[in-house]
């Protein structure tokens, strides 16, 4: 399959500092989720309804090593701050004829695709929340995966579950060790009681956060990452400071920090209460309390690890951020990306089972929108994630794209550089401290033409004139 023809309107350039100036001015919707305002900016790329199936399947042929990411939807409760595809807890009882449909979609691919052929080299059953699931139904995802993919050596799946799930049922948690599950992400979010409740958050208290822990090292987990967010409007250093602590003290493998993104959530009127420079100062908190604790991370990068060589995100996540590898999404909602592609099954929008069961189960992939990218929207698709670590891989970025990074964007490189935002490491091009601080300015430099043309052009967004917004001066 070849590239699509660049619309016009990706065609557009833009000075540098103009764009960064745009990122950092919205910078509650410039970050690494990624393409922005699709409805317009990837309109031209949509492939009409009657072509979507030879498309999607002309794109997966040319595929020959994939990650896997399985959707589960169902959760005890929609937090407030949750931007993804979580289905109302009243259909959480069609669990069954979900996990049945989810195997079908399997066998979809593997008829149409022949994946025992394919390698796999990442894997995640992510949510929603899967561990809320059945340890069965899980058990017949991770079975089908084996038997429709051929896994790389070494391969580690990773599931996500909670605190309350781990310390009520920690037979569920050892099921899943079992099973061939080796890496396990507990979302915990904040330790603040106040703040948790009023995020829609059930927290039962650190004596249970405790429980939940001894759970899962009971269970033999040795990968264990738990997840925190910042950037809440009522969050204060001094709570954050002391959820950061309180997380350390658990121990674990890798601790991941998620920055707050108000689109698509209950609480978005909230972010215009959110400065830029408060985001920073929690960023800020939280690094330098887990570098003094021994755990790793460069600038920018989400997740830090306290194992030595280990970058401490998923094997599909890390397969991801620094290759551009291909992933397949099955379920309810799921992103895909071939080479060539980008798509969202069923429920992506309207979060509602029922589309996405009869379509499986008509022999019809339920795929709800595709995209045939240009090159542009490609290379910020796979920029994008990148910044998860705070860097790009230049020899990647080479072998993906036939283009030397710094080529491609030399004006965009040669400004970073400039304002030492950005420097060169070993085989990357990664953020500075400087960068970090300024990181939702960077990370749109490497956006395609009609998204840059977006965010320079929206008049209003989350963000407002007092929310520390600068200049076009790099501070």
């Amino acid at each position: 399959m070849q590239w699509n023809t660049p619309s016009p309107a990706d065609q557009l350039t833009f000075p540098p500092d103009m764009v960064f100036e745009a990122g950092l001015r919205h910078h509650h919707i410039a970050n690494t989720a990624y393409p922005i305002h699709h409805q317009t900016t990837m309109r031209p790329y949509r492939v009409p309804r009657k072509a979507v199936g030879d498309t999607a399947m002309a794109a997966w042929q040319e595929v020959d090593a994939l990650s896997l990411y399985v959707h589960v939807p169902f959760c005890a409760a929609r937090c407030k701050y949750c931007e993804y595809t979580v289905v109302d807890r009243s259909e959480n009882e069609a669990e069954d004829a979900y996990f049945d449909a989810l195997l079908r979609e399997f066998d979809l691919y593997r008829e149409r695709l022949d994946t025992p052929r394919k390698r796999l080299v990442g894997f995640d059953i992510g949510g929603g929340t899967p561990s809320l699931v059945k340890a069965a139904n899980i058990r017949r995802v991770v079975e089908a995966a084996r038997s429709a993919f051929r896994f790389q050596p070494g391969v580690a799946i990773s599931i996500e579950t909670t605190p309350i799930i781990a310390d009520r049922e920690p037979e569920k948690i050892a099921a899943f060790k079992e099973m061939g599950i080796d890496r396990i992400s507990m979302g915990v979010q904040t330790t603040h009681f106040k703040l948790a409740s009023s995020l829609g958050r059930e927290y039962e208290g650190l004596t249970a956060l405790e429980s939940a822990v001894r759970a899962i090292r009971q269970a033999g987990f040795r990968r264990f990452n738990i997840d925190l967010m910042y950037g809440f409007a009522d969050q204060s250093p001094e709570t954050w400071r002391a959820t950061v602590q309180q997380t350390i003290a658990l121990a674990p493998e890798y601790i991941t920090l998620y920055h707050m993104r108000y689109k698509g959530t209950r609480i978005q009127t909230q972010a215009a209460r959110v400065t830029r420079r408060a985001i920073n100062e929690l960023e800020e908190i939280a690094r330098d309390r887990l570098l003094a604790a021994g755990y790793a991370g460069t600038p920018g990068k989400n997740t830090y690890s306290k194992l030595p060589g280990d970058v401490g995100t998923s094997d599909y996540l890390t397969e991801r951020v620094i290759k551009g590898t291909p992933y397949l999404g099955l379920g309810l909602g799921a992103q895909s990306l071939s080479h060539h592609t980008l798509s969202y099954n069923l429920g992506a929008a309207a979060k509602r089972l029922k589309p996405y069961l009869r379509a499986v189960d008509a022999g019809r992939l339920p795929i709800q929108d595709l995209y045939h990218l240009p090159p542009d929207a490609a290379m910020a698709k796979m920029i994008a994630v990148s910044f998860y670590f705070g860097q790009i891989h230049r020899e990647h970025f080479h072998s993906k794209f036939g283009v030397r990074l710094e080529n491609h964007f030399a004006r965009e490189v040669a400004f970073l550089r400039q304002h030492r935002l950005m420097e060169p490491v070993g085989p990357y091009l990664r953020l500075t401290l400087k960068g970090a601080r300024h990181f939702n300015g960077v990370v749109a430099l490497f956006y395609a033409g009609a998204v840059k043309d977006y965010l320079i052009h929206l008049e209003s967004s989350f963000a407002t004139p007092s929310a520390g917004a600068p200049t076009q001066k790099v501070a």
